[in-house]
């Protein structure tokens, strides 16, 4: 008996033994490849808002915490670790609406000039750097930010350039300025009628087009008369060039996800994942439409590039229902105060946008729809609830790409279809400057209307519109947190009861744009088991005056676990 006792017990020892060395072993933690520790975190975790340290492993966050509860993931020989000292490090930003593309080092930049001689300038220097016939391409011209506020016409482009066609778009894509060149090449003349959706703006006096097409006249110009004076092997050359800068800037930049709206290469990403060089994750996505072959594509795209991944996903199908508030082209329910004959282009009419919403809705593709006037947004929102009365209710988180301008009892709208507002917070302090000029104080007063949306339970997405806009978030955060212009200002800011807090700004920007692509369940928070997108910048954005925002810099993009920027 005593012996069988004695066999209990040092059986017991051993199980007792075992189980303390294998709870000291997970004590000391699994070794992570990167430690970021004594940091300023903002998790945008609103269960554990405020941390020092975290862990990464692989591309993905293990731990969070204080310092002293992260240094058993330290192991010597192989975590990398960065001392933050004390700096903010926050989720990477996620630019939910970004028309990204290749860096354009031949473009000629008009953005923010305010004297229309300027274009005439850059034409021609341009034109002295290119063979006749060559294609000379710019743009991001604002035309409400010239002395005289007058749209530019051809005669700006003409006498510098008559044997080069010239193309020069307005900030918003919207409208381009084009020289007699291309509208002769085009055939666009006097008695050219406007195409629906579209405008040829032609002088009051002579009829004579001005150089200036917007919106679906911008599709008269004919591409095919326009030639280009290099090799396909050199066209692709300065296509991967322009798309490694695109990337650079935005590693740089701190932004670490991208959503593009109705376009993207998936084929040109995976190479570049391929090769190691995606330092993004990006959605690619579609056109809304009602063509059987092409939905069948885009069926097969989002099999390929699913949303259960985390790198390149197929995203949703964008239409155009309107123009724009600058281009005047934005669909309105009175008149423009400045031009009382128009109410804006509407892209479609309502029972071909209704249709293929339903179509797409049934085939359960998420849909944005670019609106930014207030009867654009309206009919947008009549259309998602048109596809829940006939398709039925589902997590669709359908979109409205910039909901730019409301009127008050759509607001509560968004959040009762569960439509997503994605919004650019950018575009207030650029348009602000005309917007009571074209539609108003009154109408103004649900312009870029976040804390209404948010108050009113919406889920808002941020981004930038790049290239309309930069791509720095920090133009963005600026924006959302002082309705100001870039210069800066005296007061409380445009329609001040409308701004956020940074910290509400920073989670738009991140837990916000990833709700918007379904995966706030694992990107947009510095969490365990969240991937290890992370920015470290150099000043605190919680706590700095306004006039430092726009100047804060990035000091460290991570994405992944993977340091693809360093200041």
């Amino acid at each position: 008996m005593k012996t069988h006792t004695k066999l209990i017990g040092f059986c017991l020892f051993v199980i007792s033994f075992f189980m303390f060395t294998q709870c000291g072993e997970s004590q000391k933690g699994e070794a992570a490849d990167l430690v970021i520790k004594n940091a300023n975190i903002v998790t945008i975790d609103k269960d554990n808002p405020r941390v020092e340290a975290i862990a990464i492993k692989g591309e993905m966050i293990i731990a969070v915490g204080s310092n002293k509860s992260i240094e058993k993931y330290i192991k010597k020989d192989s975590t990398q670790v960065i001392d933050a000292q004390g700096r903010l490090v926050i989720p990477g930003f996620n630019d939910a609406h970004a028309h990204f593309g290749p860096v354009n080092l031949d473009y000629i930049e008009l953005r923010y000039i305010t004297d229309p001689k300027i274009i005439t300038e850059k034409v021609k220097e341009r034109v002295a750097q290119v063979q006749p016939g060559e294609l000379i391409r710019g743009g991001h011209w604002e035309h409400e930010m010239f002395y005289n506020r007058q749209w530019p016409t051809k005669e700006l482009i003409d006498p510098v350039a008559p044997d080069n066609p010239v193309m020069l778009s307005r900030a918003d894509g919207h409208s381009v300025l084009v020289n007699s060149y291309i509208l002769k090449a085009s055939g666009i003349t006097k008695d050219t009628p406007d195409p629906f959706g579209g405008e040829i703006q032609k002088d009051t006096v002579t009829g004579e087009p001005t150089g200036i097409l917007k919106e679906s006249a911008q599709g008269l110009i004919k591409t095919g008369a326009i030639k280009i004076e290099r090799t396909p092997e050199e066209q692709k050359e300065i296509l991967l060039k322009g798309w490694q800068a695109a990337l650079d800037m935005a590693a740089r930049l701190g932004v670490t996800s991208i959503q593009y709206p109705g376009g993207g290469d998936a084929n040109l990403f995976q190479q570049f994942m391929d090769e190691g060089k995606l330092t993004v994750r990006i959605d690619v996505a579609g056109r809304l439409t009602d063509k059987s072959e092409q939905l069948k594509k885009y069926d097969e795209l989002r099999i390929k590039y699913p949303r259960k991944g985390n790198c390149i996903r197929f995203g949703y199908l964008k239409g155009f229902m309107d123009g724009t508030l600058g281009s005047a082209t934005m669909m309105v329910y009175e008149p423009f105060v400045d031009e009382p004959d128009k109410t804006g282009l509407p892209q479609m009419p309502y029972e071909e946008l209704e249709h293929k919403v339903l179509l797409c809705d049934s085939m359960g593709f998420q849909i944005g729809i670019h609106a930014i006037g207030p009867k654009a947004n309206t009919w947008i929102l009549n259309a998602y609830e048109k596809a829940i009365e006939v398709n039925g209710k589902r997590d669709s988180r359908h979109r409205s790409e910039h909901a730019q301008i409301l009127i008050e009892k759509d607001i509560p709208r968004f959040a009762e279809l569960g439509v997503i507002p994605s919004m650019q917070p950018t575009h207030c302090i650029t348009d602000k400057r005309f917007c009571e000029k074209r539609i108003g104080k009154e109408r103004s007063k649900y312009a870029y209307a976040w804390r209404s949306l948010m108050d009113a339970g919406a889920k808002i997405a941020f981004g930038t519109d790049y290239s309309v806009e930069p791509l720095d978030p920090m133009e963005g955060l600026y924006a959302a947190v002082t309705r100001k212009d870039r210069m800066g200002e005296e007061g409380q800011g445009w329609f001040p009861e409308q701004k956020l807090t940074m910290e509400e700004a920073i989670e738009l920007y991140t837990v916000g744009s990833a709700y918007a692509q379904f995966m706030e369940d694992r990107k947009g928070m510095i969490k365990e088991g969240y991937l290890a997108d992370v920015v470290i910048v150099n000043q605190d954005l919680l706590t700095i005056p306004e006039d430092q925002i726009m100047k804060t810099k990035v000091d460290f993009t991570i994405v992944g676990g993977k340091v693809v920027y360093k200041r």
